[in-house]
């Protein structure tokens, strides 16, 4: 959820590690500081909101020094302030920390008594004092004095630790929020994801469970918890710099509205056989036995990705036959589910790092369920914990905290597992198989011509950016588009939308109508398509502006809207591939008009990696 980056080399590192945190603002956070060991010592500057804030406050107190960590704050324990804001920094010992101390009001307790004082609310600073009382007790190198504070500890972290008398060296440490570690020439890099880093190194190991590493300028040494050596060589990032860059678009989330149709092209390239009529799905472990001996598939997903599985629920039950059950992971988790080895969990996520979809993991496995993921990010906490595999999305580096194309390459994962699925389950021939297959392929040139179309949204989304509210309708495999779309509008423009099946309008929605209030129905052809078309007139007779995405030549359709948009005709099951680039589109420029911060709306984060 927040940033850290840290850097031990020859360098100053004030400006690599600041450059890296501009790199992680994505992430969502509300303060920055930097820590750095230089000629004088320790040397701590940190600042309450954006990240400039703290480059201006450096102009005036400027740090010296080749040693150094840096953190962007999202508040869970003590407000956003000065005093809250990370490095956290007693007696020459210095902290950034992701995650929750679970115990650390406990800590905090002993360590007062003890005679420590505080100077922040945070959970954090328990780490300082507890690195700087290893050291009083003896520990005879930061290394050692970590591990004996981490040994006090229960909660979730990923923490990076300097000190004044280790003036060229990094402790970090991880369990249960990600931290990676890069490898340089006479320097080395920390972050806790990859783009804050990749214009200094593509060299990278992503720390595992349980893990901490010492960096050097000369070294990066591995060890578990127990002090343990681990080796593990590193593995090298495609990503080129640029992709973390918004590449001449005004926003990121712009781009990566843009790069939709390479990134699901990315997502299908080299699993697709239509010779075989079967799908390639490299990295997961499934066979016949498995899919035909399974009673059902229990996705667990958060936010967009439990979207996306409302989707893949009706793919995987259309082409594989088999019942599909979509839980919030946050809810699955806190229950006692009923899964057991003859129930596939699924586990969706962007980052492959969000706390409740992980420990979903963990509860189904706990009770004898075989995990699969699908996931961007390889090396992910997700992955790692899933028995079953995980099949890569590959969409690269998304930085706009509002998820895009993690839920158009995502939906092309669902599509390529629900055709394996029926293959392997001898619900789908070869020649079925095909059909699906070679028009899931036509998709991402299908996804261009929407993507082309972006400037018919603009008079749509001038209609809505003066609205209170906006409702949105969708059926079968719309109802989740609808429901997506209303989330990218209330996340990025804070205009209250709702999702809803179309069904349901008349249940209570139906009051909500009036002159004021925009209706956006997702009217393309699909098998209740009338049904869809009688919402629409019922929304016309009592004087709601309909705005309709329609299939393209549908003048029917049309005719009942105020404002429509059009995308190309497709399977059903593909056309949210389709009809969610409008939606996204729209969310885009309504905020952008209202003039809000698109790529990090307030109180928001991208990757949510605390409870």
């Amino acid at each position: 959820m927040c940033g850290i980056v840290g850097y031990v080399g020859p360098k100053p590192c004030v400006e690599i590690i600041v450059g890296g945190l501009r790199k992680l603002e994505y992430r969502g956070y509300d303060s920055a500081g930097v820590a750095a060991i230089g000629p004088d010592g320790l040397k701590v500057v940190r600042a309450k909101g954006k990240l400039q804030n703290l480059v201006d406050r450096l102009a005036t107190q400027p740090l010296a020094g080749t040693t150094g960590i840096g953190h962007t704050r999202w508040a869970t324990h003590g407000r956003p302030s000065d005093e809250n804001a990370h490095p956290h920094a007693y007696r020459g010992v210095a902290v950034v920390h992701n995650g929750i101390i679970e115990n650390h009001l406990q800590l905090r307790a002993e360590l007062t008594r003890a005679g420590h004082a505080f100077s922040s609310e945070t959970d954090t600073e328990i780490v300082a004092h507890l690195v700087a009382d290893a050291f009083t007790a003896g520990a005879p190198d930061l290394l050692a004095a970590v591990r004996a504070a981490l040994g006090r500890v229960r909660g979730s972290y990923a923490i990076a630790v300097v000190a004044e008398s280790r003036p060229h060296e990094v402790v970090a440490a991880k369990n249960a929020s990600p931290l990676v570690i890069g490898y340089g020439v006479g320097e080395n890099f920390l972050a806790s994801d990859v783009p804050a880093i990749l214009e200094h190194t593509r060299e990278v190991v992503y720390l595992e469970e349980g893990e901490l590493a010492v960096l050097t300028p000369g070294e990066v040494r591995l060890f578990t918890l127990a002090g343990a050596p681990v080796e593990r060589a590193p593995r090298r990032i495609e990503w080129s710099a640029v992709a973390a860059e918004k590449d001449g678009h005004k926003h990121f989330m712009h781009k990566e509205i843009h790069e939709q149709p390479r990134a699901v092209s990315d997502t299908l390239r080299g699993r697709i056989s239509l010779e075989q009529g079967d799908v390639l799905l490299d990295g997961v472990q499934l066979d016949g036995a498995y899919a035909r001996d399974l009673d059902r598939i229990t996705i667990v997903a958060c936010g967009t990705s439990w979207h996306a599985g409302l989707a893949g629920r009706l793919m995987i039950e259309s082409l594989a036959r088999i019942p599909v059950e979509v839980e919030l992971a946050s809810e699955f988790r806190n229950r006692d589910p009923l899964v057991g080895p003859r129930v596939m969990t699924l586990a969706i996520s962007q980052s492959g790092e969000t706390a409740d979809t992980l420990a979903a993991v963990k509860v189904a496995r706990a009770r004898g369920s075989r995990a699969f993921a699908i996931c961007n990010v390889v090396g992910a906490a997700i992955p790692r914990e899933c028995d079953g595999g995980t099949l890569f999305t590959r969409a690269g580096p998304e930085i706009g905290v509002a998820s895009t194309k993690a839920f158009t390459t995502q939906l092309a994962a669902l599509f390529l597992l629900a055709v394996k699925l029926g293959r392997l389950r001898e619900t789908l021939s070869a020649e079925q198989a095909r059909r699906q297959l070679e028009a899931l392929r036509h998709v991402p040139k299908l996804m261009e011509q929407v993507v082309q179309a972006e400037s018919a949204l603009l008079p749509i989304a001038r209609t809505c950016a003066t609205a209170r509210d906006v409702l949105f309708l969708g059926r079968g495999a719309q109802y989740p588009v609808a429901l997506e779309g209303a989330l990218k509008l209330k996340e990025i423009s804070y205009i209250h939308a709702e999702g809803y099946a179309a069904g349901e309008m008349k249940h209570g929605p139906i009051a909500l109508v009036d002159e004021q209030l925009p209706v956006v129905v997702l009217a393309t052809r699909e098998p209740a398509y009338e049904k869809t078309l009688g919402n629409m007139e019922e929304v016309r007779a009592r004087g709601g502006q309909v705005i309709a995405v329609v299939s393209e030549g549908d003048l029917h359709a049309a005719s009942l809207a105020q404002l429509s948009l059009t995308v190309p005709e497709t399977t059903p099951l593909l056309a949210p591939l389709l009809t969610i680039i409008p939606l996204q589109f729209l969310a885009y420029h309504v905020a952008d008009l209202k003039g809000t911060d698109v790529d990090q709306p307030r109180n928001l984060a991208k990757s949510v990696t605390v409870e």
